[in-house]
């Protein structure tokens, strides 16, 4: 393993040891999970929000789909990782805050953003927190963009009941067993509306 990924997973360890309701997993997302979760976005897709960004694992697969760097906006409330992040992707947009709270900062504007890409332990979170995340989320996501969650769990990490309530709907678009551990991939996007 090059000495970069070993300091990389080293301090990621650390902080799950301090607090590992927040960061989530023991160690950071893997390259076949990276893929998975980026898979539907591309050079098209417009500004991508990415939360938890974490050290940048999905940061350096949506690189690589064709998202211009100036396009993303990497939100980590850990200001380890921010700082991590404003040093490896200084063109990205770095925010340092609950992802909870980011109706409240202006990114790209209102329902600007192709996609959201979660890194978050939603499972963790009380639904409250979900909420607050999953309607700051969309209100910066275009009329057809898409929320990208993964989960280490059999089903999506958001209930069916939260869903209903946003009017909203998950489909799982992959599962990798390439990941430690292995890990599925859902899209949540707003139903679409009914005409009378």
């Amino acid at each position: 393993m090059p000495l970069d990924a070993v300091a990389e997973t080293f301090g990621w360890m650390r902080a799950w040891v301090s607090d590992p309701l927040r960061v989530g997993a023991i160690v950071p997302s893997g390259p076949a999970l990276a893929r998975l979760i980026t898979s539907e976005i591309s050079h098209s897709t417009g500004p991508v929000i990415e939360l938890g960004a974490g050290t940048g694992s999905f940061t350096r697969a949506l690189l690589s789909r064709g998202v211009r760097e100036d396009d993303l906006v990497l939100v980590d409330e850990r200001s380890e990782f921010a700082r991590l992040l404003a040093s490896r992707f200084p063109r990205a947009r770095i925010v340092a805050e609950d992802a909870g709270r980011l109706r409240h900062v202006g990114l790209f504007g209102p329902a600007t953003a192709g996609a959201v890409v979660s890194g978050l332990p939603l499972l963790s979170m009380p639904a409250k927190k979900v909420i607050a995340i999953l309607e700051a989320s969309f209100w910066h996501l275009r009329s057809d963009g898409a929320f990208y969650q993964f989960t280490y769990g059999p089903r999506c990490p958001v209930r069916r009941v939260l869903l209903d309530r946003l009017g909203l709907k998950s489909t799982r678009i992959g599962r990798t067993i390439a990941n430690v551990p292995p890990a599925a991939v859902y899209r949540i996007r707003r139903r679409p509306q009914r005409h009378s």
